[in-house]
């Protein structure tokens, strides 16, 4: 979840050895922002308050133009979307319950992070794919959404509850390992772990470093 105009910098590696097909990049990224929707749409309906509710609406909204947005992509390629997302709907559906939080705030803070990371994932790997279609990818993915207004709800519970604070660092860091694991199942591997490991480390850093600063404006500690 970035605000619009926001980009990350591309990091210096040969993104199409790391760039799964098209279609099950597709597949992957169509699910993944309808998981978020669902995140983002059970959080308003849970909203403690009006505004909140009004701004988490928004932001499954936006979740969900991405959804669609990646489906007319499916569809423009001869897939069907049902098909082409049905491979990784277990292991994402698994992902977004080991990542949903134990309360509200921690849901919340799931759906900043994961989001935002995932979407800078997608946008690196958009940039190796065929067919013409990776700026198309990246401009989907860097779709303005509520990233600020989020953060300012999360930020607002945390001045108000020192504890909660340190409840949500804890939180943060341990969510970012379950979704570095979803990034990296999207890569395309070459069989030697080794060099593997190799091509992959600079996405990773990039990744990591726009993961930091998110947790960074919110105040806490990545």
């Amino acid at each position: 979840m970035r605000s619009r105009g926001e980009s990350t910098p591309l990091p210096k590696v040969n993104l199409a050895e790391l760039t799964p097909e098209l279609m099950p990049y597709l597949g992957q990224a169509a699910y993944l922002q309808l998981s978020f929707f669902a995140a983002a749409a059970r959080l308003s309906g849970a909203a403690a308050n009006l505004d909140d509710k009004l701004v988490l609406a928004v932001t499954a909204g936006q979740m969900l133009d991405k959804h669609q947005q990646l489906v007319a992509e499916i569809k423009r390629h001869g897939g069907s979307p049902g098909d082409v997302m049905k491979p990784f709907t277990e292991g994402i559906d698994a992902y977004g319950e080991m990542v949903r939080g134990a309360n509200w705030h921690e849901s919340l803070t799931s759906l900043l992070l994961t989001a935002g990371l995932l979407d800078d994932f997608f946008s690196f790997l958009a940039a190796g794919l065929a067919q013409g279609t990776g700026p198309k990818m990246v401009q989907i993915h860097e779709l303005g959404s509520q990233r600020r207004e989020v953060a300012d709800i999360l930020t607002r519970a945390i001045e108000a509850d020192e504890r909660l604070g340190s409840q949500l660092a804890m939180w943060g860091r341990r969510v970012v390992g379950d979704t570095l694991l979803v990034a990296r199942s999207a890569i395309h591997q070459s069989g030697n772990a080794v060099s593997d490991e190799l091509r992959i480390e600079p996405v990773f850093t990039e990744v990591i470093a726009a993961h930091t600063r998110r947790m960074d404006a919110l105040g806490l500690t990545a």
